[in-house]
């Protein structure tokens, strides 16, 4: 599958809605943790699999802001997960030259998990990279929200004209400024939506959906949304063919 890409028409941005975990322990007769616990070779994969081809930028949405309203016992295991997860991959993250970055209101994660997160961002900051971001405690609603705070704050304490506010400049208070829109949104378990992920930066993302739950997806299926996406016209509302 690898050898039918096309290496000069790869997106430099993949994001990734993991979705199935839950489902996918059902069907092993277990706890919905079990099916998390499983995804972290997914991950794996994904990861190094975006690394290999020289992908710049890969985004993971880890958990939403609604994603909170899980039963406790399910989001404390996320979060312990995702504290063991991020120790037993940094030698990994170093090793494949891999920079961890993450967006998403993270001051409201649990207090090990802050410190395990920016500890990680910290050690692998001068890796150059796969840029491996994280979306925790993040919605693309919130991401919105908080970059019209920004523009209003600069608006009433630094002399910002409404006229000034432009698409590019918005862009540069979203959590994502910097980086390039994703041009590819893969979405794992066949479902049709978004998930509040993104909101602004999908705006002309091409969308793939895969029915394979997240536990089982693997390099051969990313390999798989990235030949789809190279069959497809991108046309940005334009017409670009006949």
């Amino acid at each position: 599958m690898e050898k039918n890409l096309d290496k000069n028409n790869l997106p430099k941005h993949v994001a990734v809605i993991m979705d199935g975990n839950g489902r996918w322990a059902k069907k092993q007769g277990a706890a919905r943790v079990f099916g998390h616990k499983n995804a972290i070779k997914s991950v794996r994969d994904t990861v190094e699999g975006c690394a290999e081809l020289g992908i710049s930028h890969l985004s993971l949405y880890a958990f939403s802001t609604e994603n909170w309203g899980r039963p406790k016992i399910e989001v404390d295991a996320l979060m312990q997960l995702l504290v063991a997860t991020i120790k037993s991959e940094m030698k990994t993250l170093m090793e494949n030259d891999v920079r961890l970055t993450s967006i998403g209101d993270i001051e409201k994660l649990p207090g090990k998990c802050y410190k395990e997160l920016q500890t990680a961002k910290e050690e692998t900051a001068n890796n150059k990279g796969l840029n491996l971001i994280l979306a925790l405690n993040y919605s693309g609603k919130w991401d919105i929200t908080q970059a019209c705070r920004k523009a209003i704050y600069e608006s009433e304490h630094k002399g910002f004209k409404n006229e000034d506010l432009t698409d590019l400049k918005f862009e540069s208070y979203l959590s994502t400024a910097g980086i390039p829109d994703p041009e590819l949104l893969i979405r794992t378990s066949g479902e049709f939506r978004i998930s509040n992920f993104m909101l602004w930066q999908l705006a002309y993302s091409e969308i793939y959906i895969t029915e394979v739950l997240w536990p089982d997806f693997r390099k051969e299926h990313l390999h798989e949304a990235l030949l789809n996406y190279q069959s497809r016209e991108r046309r940005f509302g334009k017409v670009l063919s006949e």
